[in-house]
């Protein structure tokens, strides 16, 4: 067993144990040195994971609700979306506190209460961009969405610029420069070129390109790595059972020749479903290409889980997941790995 795996299976076992005890575990990732797998949940818990060693830390907040989560190694502190405070909140020094246990953050900066309903964190570079899935208008027939656009400073999130949609937003994703954004209560995938250059003043957008996914019926999480886009489908909010993840490689390619409103067909991705996969409304998704695994935040079933499935660029069907773990509330996740 090559040591990666070792390590993993220890992983498995530490998560065995403090975790519930119906959750069987099985199979590896192989990490390099840091492997950290961060989550949010829905009442307050933020956890850190390290893969490599076992070891779990909780982090004491000031959010009693979070979703959307982001680590930067620059500053070492991560940022979460506080859906009880309607703001971001950001917590450094990180490292210096050491693993394991609940660590108390000293340093952390924050911004205006802005938020209404946020759902999903994307960042790129110096800008924070929050979605919010308020229904603005009170009406149903004419859905709508807001884009938040932070600046991060070294004391505050300044808000630039807030943007509206014309559909309802969920999971936002940036590749390059390029705004990719989950169309609620559709099959839909959208993109903003250029967003944060083009887009610097209050107004309603226009999305260039929205295309459908074939088979999916209502997306909310994407992530996007080394040319493979991951799209969760929580299917019918209620059922804990018809979830999916859908993956689509040469994503860029693809999506560039399928026109606007055309869809992207099921020959062209992979597809993750049934009930093996514990998959019933997996609501935030990480993808990582250098071990090729997807991180899963399932929202429903069990009340709350993170599920993982290795392979992701080869397998498809009624698979189970490779990891599973517990956690009540599970909301995002953001992996952070050198």
């Amino acid at each position: 067993m090559k040591k990666p795996e070792l390590l993993l299976l220890m992983f498995l076992m530490f998560v065995g144990v403090s975790c519930s005890n119906d959750d069987d575990l099985n199979g590896g990732v192989s990490t390099s040195k840091t492997a950290h797998l961060y989550a949010t949940t829905h009442n307050g818990d933020i956890r850190r994971y390290d893969i490599n060693n076992g070891v779990e830390t909780n982090y004491a907040n000031s959010s009693s609700d979070a979703e959307g989560i982001f680590f930067s190694s620059e500053d070492d502190s991560f940022t979460i979306v506080s859906r009880s405070a309607n703001r971001l909140e950001s917590y450094s020094g990180i490292g210096l506190l050491g693993e394991g246990g609940t660590k108390n953050p000293e340093d952390m900066i924050m911004g205006s209460a802005d938020l209404e309903n946020p759902r999903d964190l994307a960042v790129n570079g110096e800008f924070y961009v929050v979605s919010d899935n308020t229904d603005l208008d009170e009406d149903e027939t004419t859905p709508e969405g807001r884009l938040f656009i932070y600046r991060k400073t070294e004391t505050n999130f300044v808000l630039r610029n807030v943007v509206q949609t014309k559909f309802k937003v969920w999971g936002i994703e940036f590749v390059g420069d390029d705004l990719f954004l989950a169309v609620d209560e559709s099959s839909k995938l959208a993109v903003y070129r250029n967003f944060l250059t083009v887009n610097t003043n209050n107004r309603i957008v226009t999305a260039e390109k929205i295309v459908a996914i074939q088979g999916l019926i209502r997306a909310h999480g994407l992530d996007y790595d080394n040319g493979t886009m991951v799209l969760s489908d929580i299917g019918e909010a209620e059922s804990s059972s018809d979830g999916a993840l859908h993956i689509i490689e040469n994503f860029q390619e693809k999506f560039s020749l399928t026109d606007n409103g055309g869809f992207i067909g099921a020959g062209d991705q992979l597809r993750i479903s049934g009930g093996n996969t514990l998959l019933g409304n997996p609501v935030n998704i990480v993808y990582n290409a250098a071990y090729n695994v997807i991180f899963v935040v399932e929202a429903l079933n069990n009340n709350g889980r993170v599920l993982a499935f290795n392979d992701a660029t080869s397998v498809s069907g009624n698979i189970s997941p490779d990891l599973k773990y517990a956690l009540q509330g599970a909301s995002s996740l953001f992996f952070y790995t050198e």
